[in-house]
């Protein structure tokens, strides 16, 4: 890769996306760099699917998105590609009688897992409903409370993300199989071959997907270094992010930072094929729901209330 500086400081490089954008619109011709200062990144353009190359092709990419990353950022990223773990399905859930709506999981999900400050970006959308109104018109909830103290009398909270569905509508439509389920449940997107067309936004039903606008804004000092291929690591402008569970964490053993977040334990995580798990436990003994579950996406993320 040339690492030659454009005016602004920054490496000259054509991404897939833009390059293919440029062609749909009869415009391949303007997709090419020119001139001493720019190059065009051969290897970042012709890379393979992550799930077609070998491993040693991950080893080399991986190095070479880390060299971006550090010239980026100017501090060390490091990109792991740890794989499912044999034997586990996570799944996740929410007692909504606990929940306060206080929203750190959405902050603590903003810190853990890189997403941009500005344009501001969160994987986790809380809503407010008012207790013995319907509830179930997601789109039209209450997003943008801002009482002085939470939970508000006469009030609940109902956090929204990532469904985790084994049915998912959006690895379906994708044109270019950047998104789809890992064995272990966790729907995944490869920025790397996002396209940015958005059809994945389109057909969630749960709204919980975000597409980059612009180019992402992170305080250096506040860029986690801990970063997985499939997950966290920091994105580009343009492509569709969404939440992994922190696929890093998880597949070390971690709970995701949601889960650790919760000040009042409503947040449940675990292995769904393991019989003594906190989440089998609560499927069995408790009246637990999926949202939308007339869509047939198969949702493992379970709300219920304790009390």
């Amino acid at each position: 890769m040339d690492d030659t500086p454009s005016e602004s400081g920054r490496p000259a490089t054509v991404s897939r996306r833009a390059f293919t954008k440029g062609l749909a619109l009869g415009l391949g011709a303007t997709a090419l760099p020119t001139g001493p200062a720019a190059a065009l990144d051969w290897t970042a353009f012709f890379q393979k699917h992550f799930r077609e190359m070998s491993e040693e092709e991950i080893r080399r990419t991986v190095e070479r998105l880390e060299r971006e990353a550090r010239h980026r950022w100017r501090k060390d990223i490091r990109i792991s590609t740890t794989r499912a773990m044999p034997g586990v399905v996570f799944g996740a859930g929410v007692d909504l009688s606990r929940c306060i709506g206080c929203r750190r999981c959405v902050y603590a999900c903003v810190e853990e897992n890189n997403q941009s400050r500005n344009p501001q970006v969160h994987w986790i959308t809380v809503l407010r409903f008012r207790k013995g109104e319907k509830w179930s018109d997601l789109a039209n909830a209450e997003k943008y409370y801002e009482p002085g103290r939470v939970p508000e009398e006469g009030f609940f909270y109902l956090p929204v993300q990532c469904q985790l569905c084994d049915n998912s509508p959006c690895v379906r439509v994708c044109p270019t199989r950047a998104t789809w389920k890992e064995p272990d449940g966790i729907v995944v997107v490869d920025y790397n071959w996002c396209i940015g067309c958005r059809y994945c936004m389109a057909a969630c039903p749960f709204g919980a997907r975000r597409f980059n606008w612009a180019e992402p804004t992170i305080p250096v000092d506040e860029v986690n270094p801990d970063t997985h291929y499939l997950g966290n690591r920091p994105r580009p402008k343009g492509v569709v992010e969404k939440c992994t569970l922190c696929i890093h964490r998880v597949r070390a053993g971690r709970y995701p930072a949601c889960v650790e977040a919760c000040p009042v334990g409503a947040r449940k995580f675990g292995n769904l094929l393991d019989p003594g798990s906190e989440i089998r436990y609560l499927i069995e003994h408790k009246r637990v729901f999926r949202l939308k579950e007339d869509l047939n996406t198969e949702p493992k993320f379970y709300y219920f209330f304790s009390a």
